[in-house]
């Protein structure tokens, strides 16, 4: 069984007004503290979990190309002391492209780090200053560089269905991704978040983004010029070449366990035969204060009861593209599976071509994919 450890470092150089994340700036940090209070929840977790070997390990944010490599290293170290931690570990971190330098990455290599994943969100400067990002495109190709100079593995992320993106502006600054060479890429269309700067912008009328029509094109369009790179998407906004696919995320999409440490992060773990939700303080410095005086900046943990496992596989599985084996419903609640399995909305859904099912399993085709929260909607409530 596959088990991952995601470590989320909170903190940021500037918060970008799209963002909805649990990152915050700080002038200061004593990251002595920091790694003290990230080993003892690390002690604390795994003393719950000591049947389990870890799979894959990411570092998420915030900005974890922010930490000192010294950090990184001592709580990869961390996790090895408490756990036993697979020969092919996935071990991903996340950077901005202008907290890059070839020394620093050198480092993060040599703490243990296998796989970065840069924040570049676009190639083109004035939606870079839009988004927010303070750096600028030959900042986020200089960092791209480095990664692949440095890493044999990497991913990068582009943000679409930007203010005034046209078809042929995506498809130019699309192909020129491509062309840098990446095995993985992560497109996300853009969202428009409650709490987040862009939300009250948004409402006052100071920018608009396309249609739904129009980011249903842009959608079509992204599809087929991956598919035409062999870099289909295995899941919703993340395309790879075949045996790319980032190996920590599909555990979160696939339903399987995972540590959450630090402020605010989230984990799923199965104790005792029952699934329990965790999440960390979201506050950095409470988070820190807890962890360091009592050994954890856990809230309690929240029992996932059997209905809620059942609908958290089907939101998260048919995100990808392989949908969800029946076995995995199955193995939750078997007598609910099978009503599930024949029920009207299921049987509707693929009479319009948005589900496809057969013995083993079932998954949102093509047109589903695209209009996948209303699909959900409609299987789960109906």
């Amino acid at each position: 069984m596959v088990f991952g450890v995601y470590v989320h470092w909170p903190f940021c150089a500037s918060k970008c007004p799209y963002c909805d994340f649990n990152s915050h700036v700080h002038a200061v940090i004593d990251q002595a503290k920091w790694r003290q209070a990230y080993e003892r929840e690390i002690a604390h977790t795994a003393s719950l979990t000591t049947d389990r070997e870890v799979s894959t390990i990411f570092f998420g944010g915030g900005t974890p190309s922010l930490m000192e490599p010294e950090t990184t290293a001592h709580i990869l170290n961390s996790i090895r002391r408490h756990w036993p931690v697979s020969d092919d570990c996935e071990i991903t971190l996340e950077a901005n492209p202008n907290s890059v330098d070839t020394e620093k990455f050198e480092g993060f290599r040599a703490a243990g780090i296998n796989r970065v994943s840069l924040g570049v969100q676009s190639l083109r400067g004035d939606d870079l200053k839009f988004l927010g990002r303070t750096h600028d495109v030959d900042t986020a190709k200089k960092g791209i560089d480095i990664a692949r100079k440095t890493f044999d593995r990497f991913s990068f992320d582009l943000i679409y269905a930007r203010p005034h993106q046209t078809l042929n502006a995506w498809r130019e600054e699309l192909l020129e991704a491509i062309d840098i060479g990446a095995n993985h890429i992560s497109l996300y269309q853009l969202t428009i978040e409650q709490h987040t700067p862009f939300y009250t912008q948004f409402h006052r009328g100071e920018f608009q983004i396309p249609d739904q029509d129009a980011a249903a094109d842009l959608h079509d369009l992204t599809q087929e010029i991956m598919h035409a790179a062999d870099m289909p998407c295995y899941e919703v906004s993340n395309h790879a070449r075949a045996g790319e696919e980032s190996k920590h995320n599909l555990i979160y999409w696939r339903s399987d366990d995972y540590a959450g440490i630090g402020p605010g992060a989230h984990g799923r773990l199965t104790l005792n035969g029952k699934k329990h939700a965790t999440r960390g303080h979201r506050a950095p410095d409470i988070w820190l204060d807890r962890a360091l005086n009592n050994g954890h900046g856990l809230h309690d943990f929240e029992l996932i009861t059997q209905s809620q496992n059942f609908d958290e596989i089907v939101m998260m599985g048919l995100r990808l593209r392989e949908g969800i084996p029946w076995a995995r419903l199955s193995a939750i609640d078997p007598e609910h599976t099978e009503i599930f399995k024949q029920s009207p909305a299921i049987k509707r859904m693929c009479d319009e071509g948005y589900i496809g099912v057969d013995q083993a399993r079932f998954w949102a085709t093509g047109d589903g994919l695209k209009r996948l929260n209303a699909v959900l909607g409609y299987i789960l409530t109906t």
